[in-house]
């Protein structure tokens, strides 16, 4: 039995899940937040196999882009869905079956601390299985960003996350692409809101990364130069 924290009888809270030819991972995934009893919206980012149609079946609320946006840009719609439909937090994971459904009480019974505008997966704690390369970049990128926002980040590049409507109703987000969730950080530490870190588990199973070094790394350089270096505080 999953145990569903009381704190659901006072907020209402949603799962936004972006996804792009996912259809082999997606399902179980749906089957598997369930029992929390939590509003499932899967973004379609323009998948060329049947994401969306297993997606629907499977219980969520599917909204289907035409073409493939961005990570940024998939959630970023589900972000639009949460607060026209008043929700008072998101979280969010990825597609791909590498978070646990089961972690999402550990995000559950931190939602109602006032302290956090948001909070944030932390693998590094648990990353034996992680690429190697994987877990150096994040480090990097996660150091940069912990001196950018001011608080310790531990895993920035981390997809699992519980953020509130509060917060997403404040930012004002340019990016599009995997660059979005290192901008959601920035913004929402720039707004002087407290960002925590849960200690989650992950799944590698040598699948090959959707992030490209050599397109998203220069994205977040320039996402890094205009916000910190550009952009008045």
């Amino acid at each position: 039995m999953v145990y569903v924290p009381q704190i659901l009888d006072k907020m209402k809270i949603c799962v936004i899940i972006p996804t792009f030819n996912e259809a082999k991972e997606i399902g179980k995934l749906i089957v598997g937040i369930k029992p929390y009893a939590l509003e499932i919206l899967v973004i379609d980012d323009g998948s060329t196999d049947n994401t969306h149609a297993i997606a629907r079946e499977s219980g969520a609320i599917v909204l289907k882009n035409i073409s493939n946006a961005g990570k940024g840009a998939a959630l970023i719609r589900g972000f639009h869905y949460m607060l026209d439909n008043r929700f008072d937090a998101a979280i969010t994971l990825d597609g791909d079956g590498q978070h646990l459904p089961e972690d999402i009480a550990l995000f559950l019974r931190l939602a109602e601390n006032p302290e956090f505008g948001m909070l944030v997966g932390n693998r590094i704690e648990n990353a034996k299985n992680m690429p190697i390369v994987r877990l150096l970049t994040n480090k990097f990128m996660s150091w940069i960003l912990s001196k950018a926002t001011g608080q310790k980040i531990p895993d920035s590049q981390c997809g699992f996350r519980l953020i509130k409507a509060k917060v997403l109703e404040k930012i004002n987000l340019t990016t599009s692409r995997y660059d979005t969730e290192s901008e959601i950080l920035l913004q929402a530490a720039r707004l002087g809101y407290k960002i925590g870190a849960v200690p989650i588990k992950s799944i590698y199973r040598g699948e090959k990364s959707k992030i490209n070094p050599f397109v998203d790394t220069p994205r977040f350089i320039r996402l890094m130069l205009r916000t910190i270096w550009i952009t008045p505080p």
